[in-house]
This record gives structure tokens, C-alpha cells and sequence, in this order.
């Protein structure tokens, strides 16, 4: 019976590790989208705003608060990713502990946080956040400037 509740606990633990890896590519895919969208609009409202009579300080303001809210849709990305990878440590060491138990002390080697720099989702943060601020640079030095 403890073998037989051991395997089964052994599957969920696998089937949870899987389903945290494949989060991870489900929440870049989302900001990808978020961001793209709302970075749209905002050249869509720098372009258009003097056609639509729109006042430059309520266009530069419409700008900014395309830019923040792309901030936000990053903050909540990346922390969410971060979750998912201290999930992702708990769920390894759940399985080690089972497998020292139930096959041998050491069986399976323990994750190592070390090894932050060979996880995918270490990039995958870099690259919401260079995103983020190559965003806000190119707007400063760029777009919030031209909006007179």
C-alpha cells in the first residue's frame, strides 16, 4: 500500500513539474501579446494624435499610461514565472525525497538554485525586463519629446 500511494504521489509530482514548465511558456506567450498590443497603441497614438485633435499632454499622458500598464502586464508576468520556478523547486525536492525513500538515498540528485543561468525562465525574465526598458528609453528619448 505505501509503494502503491508512493507511485501515485510520484506521478501527480511529475505531472506537476510538467505542467509548471509549460506555464512558463504560456505567460511569455501572454505579456508577448499584452505588450505588443499595448505598445500598438501607443504609436498608434503618437501617429494619430494630432489627425484625432487630440491634445499633445493628453497624448503624451495616453502614452505614458500605455507604457505603465505594459510595466504592470511585465511585474505580473515575471512574478508569476518567479512562482513557478519556486514551485518548480519544491515539486524536484518532493520527488527526490520520494525516490530516497522508495529506491535509494541519492537516486535522483537534487536541484541546484546554482544553476540559475542554465534555466530557461532566467532569459525569459531578461527579456521582459531589457523589454520594458528599451520600451520606456525609446519613448523618452523619442516619442514623449516629439509630442508638442
Amino acid at each position: 500500500m505505501r509503494n502503491e500511494f508512493a507511485l501515485e504521489r510520484y506521478r501527480y509530482i511529475l505531472q506537476q513539474i510538467h505542467a509548471v514548465n509549460e506555464n512558463a511558456h504560456r505567460f511569455l506567450a501572454i505579456y508577448q501579446t499584452l505588450a505588443t498590443a499595448l505598445v500598438s497603441g501607443a504609436l498608434a497614438l503618437f501617429v494619430g494624435y494630432r489627425k484625432w485633435e487630440v491634445a499633445p499632454d493628453v497624448a503624451r499622458g495616453g502614452v505614458i499610461g500605455l507604457l505603465i500598464l505594459t510595466t504592470v502586464v511585465a511585474a505580473f508576468t515575471s512574478t508569476l514565472i518567479v512562482v513557478g520556478a519556486v514551485a518548480w523547486l519544491d515539486y524536484r525536492n518532493e520527488e527526490c525525497d520520494i525516490t530516497d525513500q522508495i529506491v535509494a538515498p541519492g537516486f535522483r540528485e537534487r536541484p541546484n538554485p546554482g544553476n540559475l543561468f542554465r534555466w530557461y525562465e532566467t532569459y525569459v525574465l531578461l527579456f521582459i525586463l531589457v523589454s520594458v526598458i528599451t520600451m520606456w528609453v525609446l519613448a523618452g528619448l523619442f516619442l514623449l519629446p516629439a509630442m508638442r
